[in-house]
């Protein structure tokens, strides 16, 4: 059953990936963008992995990151196979937080330069969280920092204006008793997130680090001051065991 204290926690993993597996990650990146043009993964970029309803691309980027950031969603071959085995080498840990976790989607490379940053807002468990499968938590491993600058954070909140609704059935559907769906659209696009009491907690992670914040949970990064910030990006899912009784029919 998935808990709601999964989707609001916030964790870490030292060591994720240690200083030859961050090298190495480093220099396959760097080689695969020296190899291309930079430039479309960054200021000539026109796609995002991030979606607002009735939104266009270049209007969510603005929303997102409103300075640009450098964005690979399909990352080389060597540097995915690294990164998913960094995960299963850590799946004990992470079971002890996020026990619901089955999965980590494929990794997205994101790197910041000065004055970039990414917005507050919250990834959500699914366009549909009755069914599978469902996103659990953010995973974030930065492999180089910034010289300063953009470090990351999250937010908490007790206003009610960022609870959907309350299930009443959540055992159905694989959720443990009481569980809270977050409203949809909790990001800069709208008013009332914008607007909503927050409360932030900075960190800044050593090189190597994976952290890990839950679906629920508001977060984002503070802008670039120097230097150059690249960080490897994923999400933590969850699938129903092969045996599960759960009907996702309504």
């Amino acid at each position: 059953m998935i808990h709601i204290a999964e989707t609001v926690g916030f964790g870490s993993v030292e060591n994720f990936i240690d200083l030859a597996e961050q090298s190495h990650l480093t220099a396959l990146m760097n080689d695969f963008l020296a190899a291309r043009d930079r430039a479309c993964f960054g200021s000539d970029r026109h796609v995002s992995i991030h979606e607002i309803p009735d939104h266009t691309a270049e209007q969510v980027m603005a929303v997102y990151e409103p300075a640009g950031r450098i964005e690979v969603p399909h990352i080389p071959d060597e540097a995915e196979v690294a990164l998913q085995h960094a995960f299963e080498r850590a799946r004990p840990v992470l079971a002890r937080v996020m026990p619901s976790i089955t999965a980590c989607r494929p990794w997205t490379y994101v790197e910041y330069g000065p004055g970039q940053h990414i917005t507050s807002h919250l990834d959500g468990i699914a366009p549909d969280p009755l069914n599978w499968p469902r996103q659990i938590a953010g995973i974030s491993v930065v492999i180089t920092p910034a010289e300063a600058g953009g470090g990351f954070y999250v937010e908490t909140a007790s206003s009610d204006q960022l609870w959907h609704t309350r299930l009443t059935d959540a055992t159905h559907y694989g959720y443990a008793d009481g569980m809270w769906l977050a409203h949809d659209g909790a990001d800069n696009s709208a008013t009332w997130f914008q607007q909503m009491p927050r409360t932030r907690w900075n960190v800044e992670p050593g090189p190597g680090t994976a952290l890990l914040y839950g679906s629920q949970l508001t977060h984002g990064t503070v802008p670039v001051l120097h230097g150059r910030a690249a960080k490897f990006i994923s999400w933590l899912i969850a699938d129903p065991a092969p045996d599960s009784a759960i009907d996702d029919r309504r």
